[in-house]
């Protein structure tokens, strides 16, 4: 029986109580990371979040962390080429990744963040899961699917998560989620369930803080 990628449920009360001790402990900017020797000690467990310039990745960021600014969004798509790490109490590591998919950016920096983003995701044995954000207004597209099949084979699991899903009616939503979900059919490191969110209306961060907090 194929899956069929549901909405990730609610969290039950242990779990979402997991979630609110863990980001209660407050989230801090550790470093930008370049090239892999300057990765931190892999001391803890971490989740790392990607997706395309201007998904929204820092704003669920810094809704998650309740930090109106620890992440912060360039204005020129593809500026930052760092590995950001964020401390996450003393348990674990939020990793963000460079936005892709820029036209603006040239071809030699593209390729050394590809190739950085390659061995980051290869070779990082404590990343535990790669949360990967999708504009809920424009579904998967084929500059998602570079990353999507990196990430196969990587053998690292992803989880598709939603963004702006209040910028979306229903009935326009219910197609999207379509779309993601037999996009995500073809890759075998898809989890699956997929993250509804809004930063902006706080929809999904309560069940994303629970999925980090009881990663093991």
């Amino acid at each position: 029986m194929s899956l069929t990628y549901p909405l990730a449920p609610e969290p039950d009360p242990q779990a979402r109580e997991a979630g609110r001790l863990l980001f209660a402990q407050g989230a801090e900017f550790l470093k930008g990371v370049v090239a892999m020797d300057g990765l931190p000690p892999a001391d803890r467990l971490e989740v790392c979040f990607a997706g395309r310039s201007n998904v929204g990745k820092s704003s669920l960021i810094n809704a998650l962390t309740g930090r109106r600014n620890l992440a912060r969004a360039s204005n020129t798509p593809g500026r930052t080429q760092e590995i950001n790490y964020f401390t996450l109490g003393a348990e674990r590591y939020l990793v963000d990744l460079p936005g892709y998919g820029f036209a603006e950016a040239p071809v030699k920096v593209v390729e050394k963040w590809q190739r950085l983003l390659k061995a980051y995701l290869s070779g990082r044995a404590t990343l535990r899961r790669a949360f990967v954000l999708i504009d809920t207004r424009h579904g998967i597209k084929s500059v998602d699917e570079d990353i999507l099949t990196l990430l196969d084979r990587a053998a690292v699991t992803f989880q598709v998560v939603l963004t702006k899903a209040d910028k979306v009616k229903d009935a326009d939503r219910e197609a999207v989620l379509a779309q993601v979900r037999g996009a995500l059919a073809r890759h075998p490191a898809a989890f699956p369930e997929i993250v509804l969110t809004s930063s902006e209306k706080g929809e999904g961060i309560e069940t994303l803080r629970a999925l980090i907090a009881t990663l093991e």
